[in-house]
């Protein structure tokens, strides 16, 4: 069973883990550079994603094969398209959970830096 990689990310060593682990993962496929650049960009100007998306789309038909999993996650309307697809062709889309937690650090000059450190909790499968 392979995972195949629809995110803006890379993939965490507890991420590659989790999928391995509970998943059953055995193959995990990221998109060649063109289907990234195209998953990243998604133009806020367009009206019809569903174009837009036709490489991304064509890509995931050709390497997935049923019940093989794909984490989805980026603009919102892309990812719904690409879920419905997902479904559509077999396959089980997933997305990663993680806890937030916020880091103040109080500087000698009086300002604040805030960081947001992220940790992977676990996939969860997208609801048809």
């Amino acid at each position: 069973m392979n995972l195949l990689l629809l995110f803006n990310h890379r993939l965490t060593h507890t991420q590659e883990v989790d999928a391995r682990e509970n998943l059953g993962v055995e193959q995990i496929v990221a998109p060649p550079s063109e289907i990234s650049k195209r998953w990243a960009g998604v133009p806020p100007e367009i009206d019809d994603l569903g174009s837009w998306l036709v490489p991304v789309t064509r890509w995931l038909t050709e390497m997935a094969r049923p019940g093989d999993y794909v984490l989805i996650q980026g603009e919102f309307g892309a990812t719904l398209l690409v879920v419905n697809e997902a479904f559509r062709l077999g396959l089980i889309p997933v997305y990663s959970t993680s806890r937030r937690q916020a880091v103040e650090e109080h500087m000698p000059d009086g300002s604040v830096h805030l960081y947001h450190v992220f940790t992977h909790v676990r996939f969860r499968r997208y609801s048809p």
